[in-house]
């Protein structure tokens, strides 16, 4: 019998659409209605801020004042690893620390062996720190109101030990801004959802909040030393667990950071932070793979089923897709305060395919051992 290739088409472009809405509305959803959970007792803990920073005295001239005028009521210090800084970042510290005396400065001298990338100065960052409660953010990054610290450390309960949180980049005009900031966007709806479902896998450094217990009992990085990059993703995916692990999307909790300008800044920064995607759990390897390979077949799916198939039928399933990967859409960037990328999104959802095929080779390539 001969196979029949149309309907077998049609078939395989609804089991990919199936697929798909699973992930919307099993996953993504619970951004998109996310509702805050007020605590009968509020309390607040002493809170150690972390910044590495190599050669970012522009950065730290912008950025640090942000993080030093937080209104936090209860005790917190802030701790600037200088990690062998070649321009003036250390006299630009130490007038800052002049007039704000709740920043330490650490300063590094010498390049540690065998460990690349940032891990060496956070894990000294950390083991200076005081405070049982870290939060972590990098020199390129704001936080995006006066209330981060606070915001942040009231996303802990007894059993949390880490705390998710948002990183954005600021809007600039451009197509390249948009692209950057759908992917950020996109990635943070993936994480913080899974989170949500119990299924913990990342966070990013850019705003990462965990307890030094968990750090120390980990090992802190010693997993993945060998690799440059992974002080945030990987960390979280071996230590997070359904139970340990919270997210904070509330606006005021946010950092922004400045976006690579141009095209090859953003690969050269895309290609280094995938390539620790291949040592994550196998259980969260497949729903990542699953999902980036359904996206990524539903376009040229669609296109296959239209010409092949009934087109009435076909556009039915579509409308259906994007009927309900609009709302959690709408919703999702609306609590993220990415609204302005809303009425790009069928664009932004058919860059992916070919966002998939140029960022794909990344997990095969070797990353720089520099993190700057």
């Amino acid at each position: 019998m001969t196979p029949d290739w149309p309907l077998i088409l049609f078939y395989s472009f609804c089991t990919v659409t199936l697929i798909q809405l699973f992930y919307y509305l099993f996953f993504f959803s619970r951004i998109a209605f996310y509702k805050h959970k007020a605590k009968a007792v509020s309390q607040t803990h002493p809170v150690s801020v972390v910044v590495c920073a190599r050669d970012e005295a522009a950065n730290l001239t912008k950025n640090l004042p942000g993080v030093l005028i937080q209104k936090y009521n209860t005790t917190h210090e802030v701790i600037l690893v200088n990690d062998n800084s070649l321009d003036e970042s250390k006299y630009i510290l130490e007038a800052f620390q002049k007039k704000f005396r709740q920043l330490h400065i650490v300063e590094l001298t010498q390049e540690a062996k065998h460990i690349p990338g940032k891990k060496f100065p956070l894990s000294i960052g950390i083991k200076t720190a005081k405070y049982e409660t870290l939060l972590m953010t990098d020199a390129d990054c704001v936080p995006a109101s006066e209330y981060w610290i606070d915001k942040m450390q009231q996303g802990y309960n007894e059993q949390t030990e880490i705390v998710l949180g948002y990183g954005a980049y600021n809007k600039k005009k451009g197509l390249l801004n948009k692209l950057i900031r759908w992917e950020a966007f996109h990635s943070a709806l993936q994480y913080l959802s899974y989170a949500q479902a119990g299924v913990p896998y990342m966070g990013v450094g850019r705003n990462l909040s965990y307890k030094r217990g968990v750090f120390f009992r980990h090992k802190g990085f010693s997993a993945h030393n060998h690799l440059p990059s992974g002080d945030d993703d990987l960390f979280i995916n071996t230590a997070a667990t359904k139970k340990n692990t919270e997210i904070v999307i509330d606006k005021d909790a946010f950092t922004l950071s400045e976006p690579p300008k141009t095209w090859s800044q953003w690969v050269r920064q895309k290609a280094r932070h995938y390539s620790t995607g291949k040592y994550y759990k196998a259980g969260h390897k497949f729903l990542l793979g699953l999902y980036s390979l359904t996206q990524f077949l539903f376009y040229p799916l669609l296109a296959a089923a239209l010409l092949f198939f009934n087109w009435e039928l076909v556009l039915a399933v579509l409308v259906l897709k994007l009927l309900t990967q609009g709302l959690v859409l709408y919703k999702s960037t609306e609590k993220l305060d990415e609204k302005d990328l809303f009425p790009l999104f069928i664009l932004l959802d058919i860059w992916m395919f070919f966002y998939y095929m140029i960022f794909s080779l990344s997990v095969f390539k070797k990353p720089r051992n520099r993190w700057k």
